[in-house]
């Protein structure tokens, strides 16, 4: 009579079976490889978010500062019309040329008051812009303090007349200078911004100090 001891039957592996064994394996680890090489690379050539948004803020920024630019050189057109006049009698030769009075010189100082106020709440522009911006505030700025001079001095004492003449020429000398200094970084704005050459010196200005324009064509070079 046989008997069941109850022991586990076992199989034994063939040759073949293992090879199909490591078969599955390695295409399982294959389809793995890719799928982990397709999201890499999916990942890699995607934008990152970071600079995706940096170069929106450019952009941007770009935009507000060509419209700036724009801006403040029609402004700057408009300023020169209205002090050309006002630093050409105050460098007058008072020795030649017949000097303003009183009237004339107040009208002067509301003249400069409204330009001042131009420039009473700039906007945040580029570091070039804001530097061009502000020579052009101080140019303005001195003007005014040059008829505020040449106000005293009509007005005053007879006997202070002289020299408070000529501190106010020596103060309109320094505000055409400073004109042109702001001219000059004006013109380079426009110009990096795409612009090309805008020239918005003092008509005839070469006095000593003074930056002349660079005789480039307005509107080359942008």
């Amino acid at each position: 009579m046989s008997r069941r001891t109850g022991r586990p039957s076992y199989q034994l592996s063939t040759p073949d079976s293992g090879r199909r064994r490591r078969l599955a394996v390695m295409v399982a680890v294959g389809l793995v490889i890719a799928v982990l090489g397709g999201a890499v690379g999916y990942a890699a050539g995607r934008p990152d978010e970071v600079e995706s948004t940096i170069a929106d803020i450019r952009r941007a920024e770009a935009q507000r500062d060509s419209a700036q630019i724009v801006e403040l050189t029609a402004t700057a057109r408009r300023l020169r019309e209205e002090i050309s006049p006002v630093l050409g009698a105050l460098r007058a030769d008072p020795s030649v040329d017949r000097q303003p009075g009183p009237e004339q010189a107040r009208q002067w100082r509301e003249t400069l008051r409204r330009a001042v106020e131009v420039f009473a709440n700039p906007p945040s522009g580029a570091t070039a812009t804001n530097v061009a911006r502000g020579g052009l505030r101080g140019a303005v700025e001195q003007t005014s303090l040059a008829v505020e001079s040449y106000l005293l001095a009509v007005t005053g004492p007879p006997g202070q007349r002289a020299a408070l003449t000529e501190l106010a020429k020596r103060q309109a000398d320094q505000a055409a200078t400073a004109w042109s200094v702001a001219a000059t970084q004006l013109d380079q704005v426009n110009v990096d911004g795409g612009q090309g050459h805008q020239h918005v010196y003092l008509d005839g200005d070469h006095g000593d100090g003074a930056i002349t324009p660079d005789g480039a064509d307005e509107g080359s070079g942008g």
